[in-house]
């Protein structure tokens, strides 16, 4: 789903070390020196980015003044951006046991950042959270064309002493990094305005990898193109949550309209790299992990967000389409949408059967979402507003139909069966932490993320029809909406037909 340009494919900011504890106590005494110096009674919650006291205020803090309404955000990063209500942002769900005292420490900082000057926002919000950075020596890089979530990266050069030999150590302007993967052929080279500007990946001479976290943050703003609201508590949780098991960078600080979070250099996948053996295993044993470890308190026993959120999507797309152009594209094939409803609960009653386990997944891995950091030899996630308890095989399997691409989807390109048997069999490894995985069991998860498969193609359909209401991205949903729906309708016999014993040669 190629709803960006190109230079969105922005490289990589996670914390493959699970955060900079420094920088993490950096912020603690930072919170209390601010609250020393501030009066919360002070601080106007609709100021605008130019007048705004320089404050934080803790989470506890933050859910007090929430009470002030915001303006309606829409989210748009990568190509999955799911609208959603808002039932959920007074959601009080227990955290996991680790969070309490990290998420204490996320300071909030009332400032609404304006799109049309994100730079400003971004200086205002460093004025407050990175009070020692001289503002004369940061250099800013907008990742995004801008017509929805604008993401920042701040880069603060106190003296440019980057421990690089080659003398090219300056990273003003950081791009993708293509030039390090020789197993990476990137379709976006020739769109990236200063290829040359790639960071010094290789690590320092010492062979331990570039410290960026001390100098660099990145200020993600949502775009507030819609109507339709996200449940940003929940995407804040999550990336806390996940902080606390490693698998996800520090989160700074968050603002009215955004939030400002680690940056660590990598690439995003393409089509050719989630293939190539050297990154593929990665991607398996980190969904692995990801789904072996993390649980959120109080989840005694969690529904699976693929039923709760198909229904809501549901809910939302309209009896008629505002525009008539679409209404007669849609109305054929998807309205009255209740026909949709139908084919998706028939299929996951018996999804359901299969008993799938039901674990913290990512929800939505397309290539865009998994960063590779060559130095490192790992790879992150990125993008954690869909995360949630659902079924094991839906994660995979819609990582699967991923590898198809983004901008040129193309089904030919569906992961072939001996692929998939040894990916499943990585993946088991690490999820089940023994080496002797059987046959079979490789075989039984074969067969159920081929049919969940199924599953994300339905949810991507109704994402994209809602997408194609709501949207004021200039992409054509309901042509993807279509090209999804195909799919599913070309692989349904298929794959539903599949059993473990039909597959054993």
């Amino acid at each position: 789903m190629g709803t960006e340009t190109k230079s969105n494919s922005y490289t990589g900011q996670i914390s493959t070390s699970g955060g900079n504890p420094k920088v993490m106590k950096d912020s603690l005494s930072l919170v209390q020196r601010q609250q020393q110096q501030s009066h919360f009674n002070d601080i106007s919650l609709n100021s605008s980015t130019t007048n705004t006291t320089n404050s934080i205020q803790t989470e506890s803090e933050r859910q007090a003044a929430d009470a002030a309404a915001e303006p309606p955000h829409y989210h748009h990063h990568h190509h999955h951006h799911h609208p959603e209500e808002d039932k959920n942002s007074c959601d009080k769900r227990p955290k996991h046991h680790q969070l309490d005292a990290k998420e204490a420490i996320v300071p909030f900082v009332p400032i609404f950042v304006e799109e049309s000057d994100v730079i400003q926002g971004a200086t205002d919000i460093l004025k407050v959270i990175r009070p020692n950075w001289d503002l004369t020596h940061v250099e800013f890089k907008k990742f995004t064309d801008g017509i929805t979530n604008k993401l920042v990266g701040c880069f603060h050069q106190p003296s440019l002493k980057l421990n690089d030999e080659n003398g090219d150590a300056t990273y003003t302007g950081i791009n993708n990094a293509h030039n390090c993967l020789p197993c990476v052929q990137s379709e976006n080279d020739d769109e990236n305005d200063n290829e040359n500007d790639s960071p010094p990946l290789g690590g320092q001479r010492d062979g331990s990898p570039v410290q960026y976290s001390d100098n660099v943050v990145l200020v993600r703003v949502y775009g507030n193109k819609t109507d339709l609201l996200i449940d940003r508590k929940a995407e804040t949780q999550n990336f806390l949550l996940l902080h606390t098991y490693g698998l996800a960078p520090s989160l700074y600080a968050t603002f009215k309209n955004g939030l400002v979070y680690e940056y660590v250099p990598g690439n995003t996948l393409n089509t050719e790299s989630v293939l190539c053996p050297d990154i593929w295993p990665l991607v398996a044993r980190r969904m692995a992990e990801m789904h072996r470890v993390v649980k959120k308190k109080g989840d005694a026993k969690p529904m699976p967000m693929i039923w709760r959120k198909t229904q809501s999507f549901l809910d939302l797309v309209p009896e008629r389409f505002s525009d008539a152009e679409k209404h007669k594209r849609v109305k054929e094939t998807f309205l009255p949408i209740s026909r949709l409803r139908e084919e998706f609960n028939n299929l996951y009653k018996y999804l359901e059967a299969l008993q799938s386990p039901i674990v913290f997944s990512h929800n939505d891995l397309l290539l865009g979402n998994v960063i590779y950091t060559k130095s490192m030899n790992a790879v992150n996630f990125i993008d954690y507003e869909y995360a949630d308890y659902n079924f094991q095989a839906f994660d995979i399997g819609n990582h699967f139909a991923e590898m198809c691409g983004v901008d040129e989807v193309d089904y030919t390109r569906y992961p072939k069966r001996e692929f998939q048997l040894k990916w499943l069999r990585v993946y088991l490894e690490s999820y089940l932490q023994r080496t002797n995985i059987l046959s079979d069991e490789v075989e039984q998860l074969y067969v159920q993320v081929n049919q969940f498969a199924l599953a994300a193609h339905i949810f991507w359909t109704v994402w994209s029809l809602l997408q194609a209401e709501h949207s004021t991205i200039d992409f054509d949903y309901v042509g993807y909406a279509f090209l999804r729906y195909n799919e599913y309708l070309a692989r349904k016999d298929e794959f539903l037909s599949l059993t473990a014993s039909k597959t054993n040669e």
